[in-house]
């Protein structure tokens, strides 16, 4: 076994404190540059929404009574399925009356099918004007899509939600 002399770990520790020293290095300055006292630009605030011409007010207001249309057909066939939702309560999966709830909701789905075609209508028609705007080829309308859209998505949520929350009413399998 070798035994660490006093030399020899005075040379070690020689080697070991030159690997520290290294050749001076100069840091850039924290001082502020010139280029962050520059005044920032005022940024121009953006041009006022021009409004749909007729033809795209006409498309959207088709879009939006089909909206509507789905909604009123939704609401007439909730009643029923609620009934039917509320006969099947505590009945097994496969029952005469779960099979009957799970057809009355099938058709709750199927009435809203006008809703959520419109929905897809206007967001396509969203993506194509406002491909148009960028182009250049159109001008406005994109905040009366956006409106429009808005209102049927929250449509479509409503009945998501009356839907989901009737199925939660049943057994599941």
């Amino acid at each position: 076994m070798r035994v660490m002399t006093p030399r020899r770990l005075l040379a070690a520790f020689a080697l070991f404190l030159s690997g520290c020293v290294n050749a001076p290095q100069t840091y850039p300055s924290l001082a502020k540059r010139p280029v962050e006292s520059a005044p920032v630009a005022e940024v121009a605030p953006p041009p006022a929404p021009a409004p749909a011409d007729a033809a795209l007010s006409a498309e959207i207001a088709r879009h939006v009574a089909q909206a509507d249309k789905g909604a009123a057909a939704f609401d007439a066939a909730y009643a029923k399925a609620d009934r039917a939702v509320s006969a099947a309560r505590g009945a097994p999966v496969s029952s005469d009356a779960w099979v009957a709830a799970q057809v009355a909701i099938s058709a709750l789905e199927s009435a809203r099918n006008d809703s959520v075609s419109a929905l897809a209508s206007l967001d396509t028609l969203y993506v194509t004007r406002t491909n148009a705007v960028a182009d250049g080829k159109a001008a406005g309308g994109l905040e009366d899509i956006d409106a429009a859209r808005a209102a049927a998505l929250a449509l479509v949520d409503q009945q998501n939600d009356r839907i989901d929350a009737m199925k939660a009413r049943l057994p599941q399998p």
